[in-house]
């Protein structure tokens, strides 16, 4: 067991040493084995979608447990649990004017547990909720979201309402974590619950971004002439690529973490 660990440390401490541009480089070659890898395993690619749902869907549980045994929510970020809901608003309303499908049974059923979620914090453990850590001020997102929504939107044939609303949404989910992700800068100390949360959904958002970017190549660059003309299709690409590298290295030090059993994840300066 121990010889096992030592290739493993003496990887990571390499990893840890290498200057930012070097881990960024390590990162991108890193998501590229990653996505080759499951080209070649899985065939439907569209599962992907349905994967990265079910993952999200796995976080939101770790949060009810958290929220319902252990009667606490320190450590999470209500303005996330928000900016969440606002854009599962936005995106259902969008599904049901434009493209209602299984998509939409999904978001409403996320939209739903995230509303409890914001209830829970907002009155039945308000007193365990850490307020001062929660500063992340989501104006900083949300204006420049509905900015960009403005002037990137899809080009299709739908009312211009319906089409700058789909892209705040997209643009909003990229985003949507950097609260949480200041709640845990703040505390450096992130408790096992959360952590399983935001480990969740940096696994689906590297899923989400897997399906996008393996749907692109299967169709050899269809996909984003079906998505409109103009900037809109590689703006949601980037949206994609930037909601996981957001995750990217939180998720580093999770994994870390979890294999040299720690409990608690003690996040080092400058991390998130």
């Amino acid at each position: 067991m121990k010889a096992a660990k030592k290739p493993i440390h003496a990887v990571t401490t390499w990893v840890r040493r290498q200057p930012p541009k070097v881990k960024a480089f390590l990162g991108v070659v890193s998501a590229m084995a990653a996505l080759i890898l499951l080209r070649m395993i899985v065939h439907d690619h569209d599962n992907f979608f349905v994967a990265a749902e079910a993952v999200h869907a796995l976080g939101i549980s770790v949060l009810i447990y958290k929220l319902t045994k252990e009667k606490t929510c320190a450590g999470l970020s209500l303005k996330t649990q928000e900016l969440t809901a606002l854009f599962l608003a936005v995106r259902l309303y969008c599904s049901f004017v434009m493209e209602f499908d299984i998509h939409t049974l999904l978001d409403s059923a996320t939209l739903v547990t995230t509303l409890w979620v914001i209830y829970m914090i907002r009155f039945k453990l308000k007193t365990t909720y850490m307020e001062d850590k929660d500063n992340f001020p989501i104006h900083y997102v949300v204006i420049p979201c509905a900015v960009l929504s403005v002037l990137f939107h899809p080009s299709t044939h739908h009312h211009i309402i319906n089409k700058v609303s789909w892209a705040f949404c997209v643009y909003l989910e990229s985003v949507s974590v950097l609260p949480q992700l200041r709640v845990m800068q703040n505390t450096k100390i992130v408790e096992p619950f959360t952590a399983h949360y935001v480990f969740a959904l940096g696994i689906a958002r590297f899923l989400s971004c897997a399906h996008w970017v393996l749907q692109v190549l299967d169709t050899r660059g269809r996909l984003l002439t079906a998505l409109g003309y103009g900037l809109w299709p590689i703006m949601v690409l980037l949206s994609e690529v930037i909601q996981t590298f957001i995750l990217a290295d939180f998720c580093y030090y999770y994994v870390k973490s979890l294999m040299g059993g720690q409990l608690v994840l003690r996040l080092p300066s400058g991390v998130v």
